[in-house]
């Protein structure tokens, strides 16, 4: 019988093409399922526990941090953020070279570039921490992990939409500029949203009205949401292309 020699035509096909608007649905879909089924199930199951505060006043909804350090939201949350932080990893360093190729020949832009990965590398890292030690574990390291993810987040988001600003100015297409409008639109969102958290937050903690929990709670929601959002921009900037995994091509040199 006769066999086709180790690296044949079929061994240097793809061995998955997939195409990257459907990697960056599915990988924002991970946050967003893990963070929705930590919520509900905190309501349904932990009512009292995840909506408990110091003030112990009336409050509807959970914090983030409260429902993400139950179980089994913990690992619902653990599960499905593992699974996203990697593609996300990934989507950083395409980023940088689509910038890269843009930029070639812009110093200051390539600079913001750069910036533009370290923050959103820091940003991963940041929810990577502040999902895998919880608040009732190790206080101190979560709250340093959602400083680093908040702090770059806005970052990342304001260094983006400046690069698209400048994409923007030379591009005749479309989808280009759709992405950079819903851009400014969620960076802009994300920032109100940001602030409104901030002053419930302070304001529940300094006079302990009852339902102000609940609103700082809901603003985180509509933080994290909108940061979500603001990623899946990618659908446009990557729309045409795909994420391939494939085995080397064999070297034909004796």
């Amino acid at each position: 019988m006769l066999q086709a020699p180790y690296g044949s035509l079929d061994r240097d096909k793809p061995l998955i093409r997939l195409p990257f608007t459907h990697f960056a649905v599915g990988t924002v879909l991970m946050a967003l399922t893990g963070l929705i089924a930590s919520i509900v199930i905190s309501l349904m199951y932990h009512f009292e526990e995840s909506t408990y505060t110091h003030c112990q006043v009336p409050n509807y909804l959970p914090s983030i941090s409260a429902s993400i350090s139950l179980v089994p939201e913990r690992y619902i949350w653990r599960f499905c953020i593992g699974l996203h932080s990697a593609p996300r990893f990934l989507v950083a360093v395409a980023y940088f070279t689509f910038y890269r190729g843009r930029f070639a020949k812009r110093q200051l832009d390539l600079l913001f570039s750069g910036l533009a990965l370290l923050a959103s590398l820091a940003e991963n890292v940041g929810l990577l921490m502040l999902t895998y030690v919880s608040s009732t574990e190790t206080y101190s390291v979560h709250k340093y992990g959602f400083i680093v993810f908040i702090a770059s987040s806005f970052l990342h988001m304001l260094i983006t939409c400046r690069l698209w600003q400048v994409v923007k100015k030379y591009s005749l297409n479309p989808e280009e500029m759709t992405s950079y409008r819903w851009k400014l639109r969620l960076f802009v969102f994300n920032v109100i949203c940001l602030l409104a958290t901030f002053y419930f937050f302070r304001r529940h903690n300094k006079y302990c009205e009852p339902g102000i929990y609940t609103f700082f709670a809901l603003c985180e929601y509509l933080v994290v949401l909108s940061n979500m959002a603001f990623h899946m921009t990618a659908f446009w900037d990557f729309g045409n292309k795909e994420v391939m995994v494939a085995t080397p091509p064999e070297d034909k040199r004796f």
